[in-house]
C-alpha cells in the first residue's frame, strides 16, 4: 500500500468528518431549501418562513461548525505548502465570511427582493467555498 492509499489518522479523520458535516448541511441545507421554497409558496405564503425558521435552527450551528473546524484545519497546515495554496486559503476565508454576512442579510431582510438577492449571495458564496476547499485539500 502506498503513502497515498493510507487511512487518515483518527484525529485528522474526525476534523474532516466535522467539516464535511458542517458544509452538508450549511450549503446542502440552502440548495433543498432554495428548491422547496416554491413548491411551498404555492401551497402556503407564510411555508417558506416556517422553513427558513426551522432550518436556522440547524444551519447556524452547522456554520459555527464550520468555522470552528476550519480554525482547526488552519493548525494543520501542510509544512512548506506554496504560495497559491495560502492564497486559496485566503480567499476561502474572505468567501466564507462573505457567505455567512449573506445569510444573516438573508435572515434580516424585510423585503421579498432583499430575501432574493441576499439568499442567492448566500448559497453561491457557500458553493464556492466548497470548491475552494475541495481546491485545498487536493
Amino acid at each position: 500500500m502506498t503513502d497515498a492509499a493510507q487511512l487518515a489518522p483518527f484525529i485528522e479523520s474526525i476534523r474532516l468528518f466535522l467539516h464535511v458535516i458542517g458544509a452538508t448541511v450549511w450549503v446542502g441545507g440552502q440548495l433543498v431549501l432554495a428548491a422547496l421554497v416554491p413548491v411551498l409558496k404555492a401551497k402556503d405564503a407564510s411555508l417558506p418562513k416556517i422553513a427558513a425558521q426551522k432550518f436556522n435552527k440547524i444551519a447556524w450551528p452547522a456554520f459555527f461548525l464550520l468555522i470552528a473546524t476550519g480554525l482547526w484545519n488552519l493548525a494543520d497546515i501542510p509544512t512548506g505548502s506554496p504560495k497559491s495554496y495560502h492564497a486559496v486559503l485566503g480567499i476561502k476565508m474572505l468567501i466564507v465570511a462573505l457567505s455567512g454576512v449573506a445569510a444573516l442579510m438573508h435572515v434580516r431582510a424585510k423585503s421579498t427582493k432583499g430575501l432574493a438577492l441576499w439568499g442567492a449571495i448566500s448559497g453561491l458564496t457557500a458553493i464556492s467555498a466548497t470548491y475552494l476547499g475541495v481546491l485545498l485539500a487536493g
